[in-house]
């Protein structure tokens, strides 16, 4: 017994060393390098490729904007803010709260105000430095640009430049006329 499982080892060593050697003369460690050096480039790229918030940006154009409450999500200068709102943690839709600073980057938006039918640009600030404020959050996202656009993109914390990073609410002020 012992014989024949000593000749089944050795028929199965001999196949995969033999399958091995023909393997390794078609396939050279370049080869192999090649393939695996694609492969870590292929995924780095994956987290570049655009993601679609159509689904988001419609449903917030479905419910339409107000122009009168800046304590409501869907006040029309928010159409493109995510986070908190300024305006229900001790500031205003364009005034961070005190003991907080204004992030040194920002995002914009172009919104139209349903009282005059102009777009406006607006920047979104993050206020930096204190806990997060639980109140108010809005997830808006009309024309937002996917993450590698970052000037453009909403869903990142923009409080990287500032000495405190953690974000405590967003403003939204009017830079100006959209043209």
């Amino acid at each position: 017994m012992f014989k024949i499982l000593e000749k089944v080892t050795l028929a199965i060593d001999h196949a995969f060393e033999k399958r091995a050697r023909r393997q390794a003369s078609m396939h050279g460690r370049r080869s192999v390098l090649s393939k695996l050096g694609s492969a870590l480039v292929g995924a780095a790229v994956v987290p570049m490729l655009p993601f679609d918030r159509f689904g988001e940006a419609h449903a917030a154009a479905m419910t339409g904007r107000q122009d009168n409450d800046p304590e409501a999500c869907d006040y029309w200068r928010y159409c493109a803010l995510s986070g908190r709102l300024c305006s229900c943690c001790g500031g205003s839709p364009s005034i961070c709260p005190p003991g907080t600073a204004t992030s040194k980057v920002s995002w914009i938006g172009t919104c139209e105000n349903p009282a005059d039918k102009r777009n406006y640009l607006v920047s979104y600030n993050d206020c930096c430095g204190k806990g997060s404020c639980d109140r108010c959050r809005c997830t808006n996202h009309e024309r937002d640009k996917p993450g590698y656009r970052m000037g453009l993109n909403s869903g990142i914390s923009w409080c990287m430049a500032n000495n405190e990073s953690t974000v405590h609410c967003t403003v939204a002020a009017i830079v100006g006329l959209a043209e």
